[in-house]
């Protein structure tokens, strides 16, 4: 996966916004950052669980380790080039509900749950 690729999937996200914060990319929803990279970066940082993060590292070491500084919280950080994007689009969707106000988190399922509905009558 390209750094291009990753932006575009961050700011497919419900009020995802993209900030230069400490000369990377930053992507927030609200004000809150829930991934972070730098284009010209071979890595990205993704805000996760605990346990989400140690589940990643064990699954594929190769691609993924406990992000530095951030690590203690649950961020992890994924080698862009071996970064699958499904799991990618997965990761986000999770790293934007942990982040994101809880009525927003609501109104989004409910709009992914009305567009999935129309999609199955069609």
């Amino acid at each position: 996966m390209k750094f291009d690729a990753f932006r575009s999937l961050c700011l497919q996200l419900p009020e995802a916004e993209e900030r230069e914060t400490w000369g990377e990319a930053t992507f927030r929803v609200r004000g809150r950052i829930f991934a972070m990279g730098s284009p010209e970066g071979t890595s990205v940082s993704v805000k996760a669980s605990l346990d989400d993060q140690a589940g990643l590292v064990a699954m594929d070491a190769k691609t993924f380790s406990v992000s530095a500084y951030t690590g203690r919280f649950g961020w992890v950080t994924a080698r862009l080039s071996r970064l699958n994007p499904d799991l990618a689009e997965r990761l986000l969707r999770n790293a934007w509900e942990r982040t994101a106000p809880k009525r927003l988190t609501a109104q989004a399922s409910r709009s992914n749950a009305g567009g999935q509905n129309a999609r199955r009558r069609a």
